[in-house]
Parts: structure tokens; C-alpha cells; sequence
């Protein structure tokens, strides 16, 4: 049986980039044809060797133009969050490349009409498709707790939380969140500004909009721990009595009562007064109602015996497999409700008897 292929590009090659690359090189259904990476020591090297694969002929380019007058489907569009990404995204769409992007915004977003606009006008200019993606939104935050929903007789509340140990899980901006600062003067000026929910605003309307309800508000809260000695972490140090751990609460309200909250449990190691959170970095759902429900979702085992922290690469690989359905998708901004149950394709494929002796379980029959 012989399925359609698709032309992909990689837009940018960091920690996101880089699992969706490797998917790209190694999908037989998906066709690798470009890469753009923002990093000059990076640029004319082969894809293969960026993703510690065997060479695929596509060298890496840092020639916008070149990457827009490629023949291809779909651009998997992960620049720095840094770095406002709509003028890209709609010169790639005008293009008439599909693009995928967890970069933002998550859309269809009532907070961001403008971008919503732009993006809708580029798709049609383009006959291309917009598709946000990600871990949290764009799984965690609205896939995964919906699918959960499957297996209630009645949802009261439910609550999708992250929790990440930011010492066992380094992440660059680290001191720029805020740790190590002193905790009031956090709290009085917070380095996640309280309109960050509008960001995640259109994943908590999937959830409400998957139940047949409207969010009426959104309510945000803040709180921080102290750190109880010096923790060293790996861009920095963070002193004892400085921040050491923050938790963020968003709740959206539905009939006067909480509907969804999104909890985000950011702790450097566990020496913290509060310690909100223990044990490994994931994603959990629980689901208050009739039965109530808890799922968690996090790495599977390494060879310390610990579940690492898979968020970005999760990010990168939930939309790579979703290539396919975006390409055949009909133009304009599509959601996870327009997708329905996303089909991945080539994901089944023979592997080395090398790897298939690190399956950590037994297969029988």
C-alpha cells in the first residue's frame, strides 16, 4: 500500500525543532526538503547531522528567501517565543506552504483578533491552513483532558496541571521568571504578566466549547515559595530566602463556578517552604465529578530510574504528526475540534534489533 508523501521544512532547529526534524528525516510518509536555522555555525550542514542522523542531502539555510520559494507542503514553524512570529508566518502561508507552529499564537483566540485576522487572510491568499500547536496549550490543556471527558458521567471542575523541577530540568530562562528575586518583590511585579492566560485562552475555550458551555471570566493567582538553602541549578544559583518555587493559577468560570483551572508548578529541586508539588516533572488532568478521574502524563523511564521531562520535545512531535491532516485540511485557521481524531501516518516502522532490545517490557505471542 502506497501512501501520499508530504514536502516538509523545518523553520528552526532548537530543542522543538530538533524532535520534529528527526521525525521529518525519519518518517517514510513525510519528505524533507528544507531547513532554516538562525544560528550561522549551523548553516550548510547537512539536517542529518544537526539531529545526530545519517546525512539526507538537505543542508540548512539561513536564506529566508530561499526557504519561501521552495515546493513544499508544510513549514513546522519553530522559532525563539521571543522572536513575534505572525509577519513570518503569513509570508510563508501566502507562499503556499501550510504552516504548524507552537510558536503562537494559539488561534482561533477571541484576545487576538488582529493576528487571527491576518492569518486567515494570508491562508486565503495562500489556499494554505494554520494549525497551533504544543504540549500546554495544545495537548495537555485541552486534547488530552476533552478525550478524559470520554469516561465521565458528570464534569464538576477539571484541573490540568504542569509540574516541572526546574533544577532536574534546566531551562534558559530561569532567572529571567524571576527566580532568585525577593519573593514580595515578585509578587508585586510578576515576570509572567496576568494576561498570560489570554495566550492559553483559546485551549481553555476548546475544553468549554467541547462541553457545550462559554467561559464567563477568567481569575488569576500567584504564589511563590522561598528557598531554604542556596540552590545551585544550571545557568545559575538561587540564595536561600530568594524564590525559589512559583505557582500560577488560572480559572476559567462557567454558571458562577470554576470550570477549568490551569495550575503551573515551577520548583527549583524540593528544599522549599511551600513545597506544592513532589516527585517527577509531568502533565496531570484530574477531572472532579462523577467518577472522579486523574491521569498523569510524563516521560517514560530513563536509565536512572527517573521519568524526565519531555515537554519540548513532546511540543515538537505534536505537531510534526500532525502534517498530514493540516496539509489536506481545507484553507484558513484550523483547530484540534475542526481536525477531529488526528490519524498520524508512518509512524509504524521497522526498527534496528538494537533498539528493539531496549523495549523496557516483554512482548509475547
Amino acid at each position: 500500500m502506497t501512501e501520499k508523501t508530504y514536502r516538509v521544512i523545518q523553520w528552526a532547529t532548537g530543542t522543538v525543532g530538533s524532535a520534529a526534524l528527526k521525525h521529518f528525516i525519519e518518517n517514510p510518509v513525510l519528505e524533507l526538503v528544507g531547513v532554516y536555522v538562525t544560528n550561522p555555525d549551523k548553516v550548510g550542514k547537512d539536517a542529518g547531522d544537526l539531529v545526530g542522523l545519517p546525512k539526507t542531502g538537505v543542508l540548512a539555510t539561513g536564506d529566508v528567501d530561499a526557504i519561501l520559494a521552495m515546493d513544499a507542503d508544510c513549514v513546522l514553524f519553530a522559532p525563539s517565543m521571543m522572536t513575534p512570529p505572525i509577519d513570518m508566518v503569513c509570508r510563508l502561508l501566502a507562499s503556499g506552504k501550510n504552516v504548524i507552529s507552537p510558536a503562537g499564537p494559539f488561534l482561533p483566540n477571541k484576545w487576538f483578533p488582529e493576528e487571527t485576522a491576518r492569518v486567515e487572510a494570508a491562508c486565503a491568499a495562500g489556499g494554505t491552513s494554520f494549525h497551533g500547536c504544543g504540549i500546554h496549550p495544545g495537548f495537555a490543556g485541552d486534547i488530552l483532558p476533552l478525550t478524559l471527558a470520554r469516561l465521565m458521567n458528570r464534569v464538576d471542575c477539571i484541573e490540568v496541571s504542569e509540574v516541572i523541577d526546574k533544577v532536574r530540568n534546566p531551562m534558559i530562562y530561569t532567572e529571567i521568571m524571576g527566580f532568585g528575586m525577593d519573593p514580595d518583590e515578585l509578587l508585586a511585579n510578576p515576570r509572567r504578566s496576568p494576561e498570560t492566560y489570554k495566550a492559553f485562552y483559546s485551549s481553555m475555550a476548546m475544553i468549554a466549547e467541547g462541553l457545550g458551555k462559554e467561559i464567563e471570566k477568567v481569575t488569576v493567582r500567584l504564589e511563590v515559595s522561598r528557598a531554604l538553602k542556596d540552590i545551585k541549578h544550571l545557568y545559575g544559583e538561587v540564595k536561600a530566602g530568594t524564590v525559589g518555587g512559583q505557582h500560577y493559577e488560572w480559572t476559567a468560570w462557567c454558571e458562577g463556578a470554576p470550570l477549568i483551572v490551569y495550575h503551573f508548578y515551577w520548583q527549583l529541586g524540593e528544599d522549599l517552604d511551600p513545597l506544592w508539588e513532589q516527585g517527577e516533572a509531568r502533565y496531570r488532568v484530574r477531572i472532579a465529578g462523577d467518577p472522579p478521574l486523574e491521569c498523569n502524563l510524563l516521560g517514560g523511564q530513563d536509565s536512572d530510574g527517573r521519568n524526565p521531562f519531555l515537554g519540548l520535545p513532546w511540543t515538537g512531535l505534536v505537531g510534526a504528526t500532525a502534517v498530514p491532516a493540516i496539509c489536506d485540511a481545507p484553507p484558513g485557521v484550523v483547530s484540534h475540534i475542526d481536525l477531529g481524531v488526528v490519524q498520524p501516518r508512518g509512524l509504524v516502522r521497522r526498527q534496528g534489533s538494537s533498539e528493539l532490545a531496549l523495549m523496557p517490557w516483554s512482548v509475547h505471542g
